[in-house]
């Protein structure tokens, strides 16, 4: 890795006008706020949390922990491939944009568009994956608090409850969530060291490390156990999600050549060791598999919690997992709503005349915000018929953001030496390095879209191959009919009418 200190002259402004866009956002944003959002959308004390059930049938304990190992590897990997693109085209269109500047001449508009498509799919299930994974831990603690009954009805209002919070947050101001990305930061590090600490000096049984690291276990009704070790990735490769958020907030941030591609990277090796330690914590602790696995919370942490530390002990902790995961939540919408704007910028949304307006008063896409919301809600909603939704939800998230990650790294690659390095770059690990991320990305591409548990039913059926085709069909007639004349093309009339329209807005106000 290499941060050249030759400096360009430029600006964070002068940069995104040279590539087309002219400052709307407020660049309020640190080095260290940009790191943040990743970090927090990451997010340990969510993703391998809330998918730790599925990981317990799903291999079980070897898997979890071997299987984070690996992932975690794969995914710096893929990381340092976009980190690098980052670095040449600092502005919050991020992936699509791109895609656009590294494909041939001929071929950039589509290779943008599809990007483009699946990274709105991919942030929408991200977003779906987390909030909801948040109201499930919500309903298990109401549930040991209040005898709260758990229904999947009731799991949807409390998903749409954190919703509406978190849409609420956004809409008030880059300020506000900024500083609470800050916090969540330290709420993770924090977390994590204290419920490891808890779950390692308190309970008077441990599990022996033959169990933690060799113990497997499939429940999935699948005989193959090679399948069911590759389907037992999801866990880990779902938590590592949305780090793209580095980049879609460059628009906001300062010294945003550098300080986005670093948020990319560092969010990633620190959620790597942060994770590994975390999930030895709860896995070492557990009391009784089989009792844990069925736990009426419908959350085994939460019942390896109470039961390696009691009830008190246990809440509190379960308390800072679901703050951790709010705080997820949160980051999420903001770097969804993000990704809205600049694509319907380019008006590459149904009605993107809406989604791409900036309150005056606190310069954020407000309309972006409340459509990455409900959004998610549709997608998590098919949980009240099948109760496997969760799990295609966080496949859906997957699959729609790796391929978004992977398409400029493939295109990077065939570009060679005519691409233009930033000031952070790979020297002559590129290549190498992006190789690896293809390959990765294919791999775990056809892995999620396979059916997770045997037989295969309709309230079993991984679901995640229909929504990725819905969108792909979508998006494909769309572009077919209509976008392939206009999108990206800076002489198409469509294109000029809504560049006159931007300069002609009024100048958004510092609150």
């Amino acid at each position: 890795m290499t941060d050249d200190a030759k400096a360009s002259g430029l600006s964070d402004e002068e940069r995104l006008a040279q590539l087309g866009y002219t400052q709307v956002l407020a660049r309020r944003m640190s080095a260290f706020s940009n790191y943040a959002v990743s970090f927090t959308i990451i997010s340990v004390l969510s993703g391998c949390l809330t998918l730790y059930l599925f990981g317990m049938n799903t291999g079980g304990p070897a898997v979890i922990t071997w299987g984070w190992v690996a992932v975690g590897l794969m995914t710096l990997f893929v990381g340092l491939s976009m980190a690098e693109i980052c670095s040449a085209y600092p502005t919050s269109a991020g992936l699509y944009f791109w895609a656009h500047r590294l494909a041939p001449t001929r071929s950039a508009a589509a290779w943008a568009w599809f990007t483009g498509w699946f990274n709105v799919l991919g942030q929408v299930a991200v977003t779906a994956g987390i909030d909801f994974g948040a109201a499930s831990f919500l309903g298990a603690y109401l549930n040991l608090q209040f005898d709260f009954t758990i229904t999947p009805g009731r799991t949807i209002l409390l998903f749409a409850g954190i919703l509406v919070l978190h849409g609420l947050l956004n809409t008030f101001g880059v300020r506000i969530v900024a500083l609470l990305n800050d916090i969540s930061v330290w709420w993770h590090v924090l977390g994590v060291g204290v419920i490891v600490g808890a779950l390692a000096f308190v309970p008077d049984h441990h599990q022996s490390a033959s169990f933690v690291f060799t113990h497997f276990v499939n429940n999935t009704g699948w005989g193959s156990g090679v399948y069911v070790v590759l389907v037992g990735l999801l866990m880990a490769q779902y938590t590592f999600t949305g780090y793209d958020a580095s980049a879609h907030m460059t628009e906001e941030t300062h010294d945003a050549s550098t300080a986005g591609p670093k948020g990319i990277v560092q969010s990633i090796w620190t959620s790597w060791i942060a994770g590994f330690v975390l999930l030895l914590g709860f896995t070492f602790a557990i009391q009784s598999y089989d009792k844990e696995l069925g736990s009426a919370t419908g959350a085994p942490p939460a019942q390896i919690l109470l039961d390696a530390l009691g009830a008190t002990a246990g809440k509190l902790l379960l308390l800072v997992v679901i703050g951790a995961q709010l705080f997820c939540g949160m980051a999420s919408v903001t770097a969804n709503s993000r990704m809205i704007y600049a694509f319907s910028r380019d008006g590459a949304l149904p009605f993107s005349r809406v989604w791409h307006t900036v309150s005056p008063r606190t310069r954020t896409p407000v309309a972006a915000v409340w459509l990455a919301a409900l959004g998610a809600l549709v997608l998590g909603l098919p949980y009240l018929i099948n109760v496997t939704a969760y799990a295609a939800v966080t496949s859906i998230a997957v699959i729609g953001l790796y391929i978004a990650y992977v398409i400029p790294t493939l295109l990077r690659l065939r570009k060679g030496e005519a691409f233009e390095r930033g000031p952070w770059h790979l020297g002559r690990w590129s290549r190498a390095i992006g190789v690896v991320s293809v390959a990765w990305v294919v791999v775990i591409t056809v892995l999620f879209m396979l059916p997770q548990v045997s037989p295969v039913t309709w309230e079993t059926f991984n679901y995640a191959p229909v929504a990725v085709l819905v969108v792909l069909g979508f998006a494909a007639t769309w572009w077919l009919a209509s976008a392939r004349h206009w999108f990206l093309n800076p002489d198409h009339a469509r294109t000029v009418a809504r560049v006159a329209a931007r300069k002609d807005a009024p100048e958004p106000v510092d609150p």
